[in-house]
């Protein structure tokens, strides 16, 4: 009986591992977003919610579990409301901000450590989060964290967060159009909105406690938006904090900046600028991730 003779460079290649299949097998990136609120809530966070996890499907870089705004939030109480109303109402809003501290265990250090980064998408107010500091250290000691619109509405009683965040929202005028300028287009959020960026409909940011030294500008005006004094006007920016990553974006207000659904109803924006801001803060999730690479402060 002849004995079949398998060539040594076949019989490595067999045993080799497939290198592809272990690139393949890599875990995702994760990510968890958070839109909740506890001060104006943007009916744009449905879109944002939407578009965010169709960014995450469609580059496979990372995954998203989301923290949403649970039910049962009561509305607002009437200025002739009754005794018993106000007792009521007062019930309904603990119960609700239980529910609410429930949800943002998520953000506790134990859980965080499931987590690669965190978004939060249209946040404001102050979020009832289990323990401030321990976030803050989750991130100097590699997360990520990426803030985007009212994000700089949050918070405004934490030095330490807006710290972090390297600005605060101080006011905005009525939407207008506006033309950025791209101050970092070798960035990986800016590289592919050209040398200055057009949108035709926005609700801009004026910022308090910002220092251009301590951040790295990726996008701003040169006039005010609404009123045209010249100056410098930050728009998006990133920082290295610690050993994470933070970056940020003021846009993201309307729905027709996020989704590129062309017979969206109401759309003042081209699907091109849609397009250009998925681009954009796809490229600002995967910097603040380390899946790309940039020069930041």
């Amino acid at each position: 009986m002849k004995k079949i003779m398998i060539p040594l460079i076949v019989l490595a290649a067999l045993a080799a591992p497939n290198l592809t299949s272990l690139r393949a097998a890599e875990p995702l990136k994760k990510v968890l977003v958070l839109t909740t609120t506890t001060g104006f809530r943007h009916s744009s966070i449905p879109t944002a919610e939407k578009i965010l996890a169709q960014l995450a499907e469609q580059s496979g870089a990372f995954t998203v579990d989301f923290v949403r705004q649970p039910d049962g939030k009561p509305g607002g109480l009437k200025k002739d409301a009754t005794d018993q109303e106000k007792a009521d109402f007062k019930a309904a809003e603990d119960q609700w901000q239980e529910k609410l501290k429930q949800a943002l265990q998520k953000l506790a250090p134990e859980s965080l450590k499931n987590y690669d980064g965190v978004i939060f998408a249209n946040t404001t107010g102050d979020l009832p989060i289990p323990d401030k500091e321990g976030f803050l250290e989750w991130i100097k000691n590699g997360g990520a964290f990426i803030g985007i619109h009212s994000c700089g509405d949050t918070f405004h009683g934490w030095p330490g967060f807006i710290d972090m965040l390297g600005a605060e929202f101080q006011t905005h005028g009525a939407q207008v159009g506006v033309e950025c300028m791209n101050m970092d287009p070798t960035h990986p959020a800016t590289q592919k909105l050209g040398r200055s960026w057009v949108i035709s409909q926005e609700e801009m940011y004026c910022f308090k406690n910002y220092d251009a030294t301590k951040v790295h500008d990726l996008l701003s005006l040169d006039k005010h938006p609404n009123d045209k004094t010249p100056g410098h006007y930050p728009v998006a920016w990133c920082k290295d904090y610690g050993k994470g990553r933070m970056f940020y974006t003021s846009l993201g207000h309307r729905e027709d900046i996020w989704d590129a659904d062309p017979t969206m109803k109401n759309r003042e924006n081209l699907v091109k600028v849609s397009l250009a801001y998925q681009a954009h803060i796809l490229g600002g999730i995967k910097w603040a991730l380390g899946l790309e690479q940039s020069k930041a402060k």
